[in-house]
């Protein structure tokens, strides 16, 4: 039995670590292609740079105009996470603990919602809005982001709220609290897990998203950093060196941020299992 839970545990290892290798390598690969001059990357893109070239970087943080592009992903990330989880808390929230008859239609259209593709409402969605000058901003792109993602944040709220004893608001309420502070005061301190989770996949989609601001940001001051990589595609030629290093510079802060908050993605999944 020893031997052969020994056995089981050695092939559980090893298909791990053949995971972990197929969903590592293509990082490693635009890592140390970033390193490359375009011309030994088309020579060869699985070769390893035969020297350090740096200089790739300084060269990519000047074209994409980085400082400039990392405050704009930095804005609208931001700004949309604090919007999306506010706002799809509180509607989660009516839509528990109020008896109305359309919740469950709200609900249920909610739900259903999240199984169109953007690619099927993105031509309706160019044409009506910029017919109306509603382009080319960042409350513009906010806005969107909100209406596309809270369907799946209302989603995951409801099933937690519905795990909140009611007697914690009730106990508030006869305090002489209102419906608006119980919420704060009481159901929001609990839905901590499931809005650092929320957050996390939102940041996640919203910082990496580049279809959505490619037809919203029109204008070069207010793009963002995946639509900034966009300069070293010309028309008839690719600058693979320049555009790995602009890759690099462009998920490294989304990474660094998964790599702290991690343990808030599996508190929040735990919990939400247990409930």
């Amino acid at each position: 039995m020893k031997r052969t839970k020994l056995i089981v545990n050695i092939v559980k290892a090893f298909l791990l670590i053949l995971a972990l290798i197929f969903f590592v390598a293509p990082f490693i690969m635009v890592m140390y292609n970033s390193l490359k001059s375009t011309k030994e990357f088309l020579e060869n893109p699985l070769a390893l740079p035969t020297t350090l070239n740096f200089s790739n970087f300084v060269t990519a943080f000047d074209k994409m105009k980085f400082v400039n592009s990392f405050t704009n992903s930095l804005i609208i990330t931001s700004i949309s996470i604090v919007v999306i989880t506010l706002f799809s808390s509180m509607t989660a929230y009516a839509l528990v603990r109020k008896k109305w008859k359309i919740n469950q239609v709200i609900f249920i259209s909610m739900v259903a919602s999240m199984i169109i593709p953007f690619q099927a409402i993105m031509i309706p969605l160019v044409k009506v809005y910029g017919g109306i000058g509603f382009f080319n901003s960042k409350e513009s792109l906010i806005f969107m982001y909100l209406g596309f993602g809270a369907s799946l944040a209302v989603f995951i709220y409801h099933g937690f709220i519905k795990s909140i004893p009611l007697e914690l608001e009730e106990a508030a309420m006869i305090d002489g609290c209102t419906q608006l502070r119980t919420f704060f005061a009481v159901v929001w301190p609990l839905l901590k897990p499931t809005t650092m989770t929320i957050a996390i996949l939102d940041i996640l989609w919203i910082w990496n998203d580049f279809l959505l601001p490619s037809l919203v940001l029109q204008t070069p001051n207010e793009r963002t950093l995946p639509l900034s990589t966009f300069y070293f595609f010309g028309t008839y030629t690719v600058d693979y060196g320049l555009l790995m290093a602009g890759l690099m510079m462009t998920i490294l802060p989304v990474i660094f941020i998964y790599v702290f908050m991690q343990k808030h993605i599996i508190a929040g999944v735990m919990q939400g299992s247990i409930k």
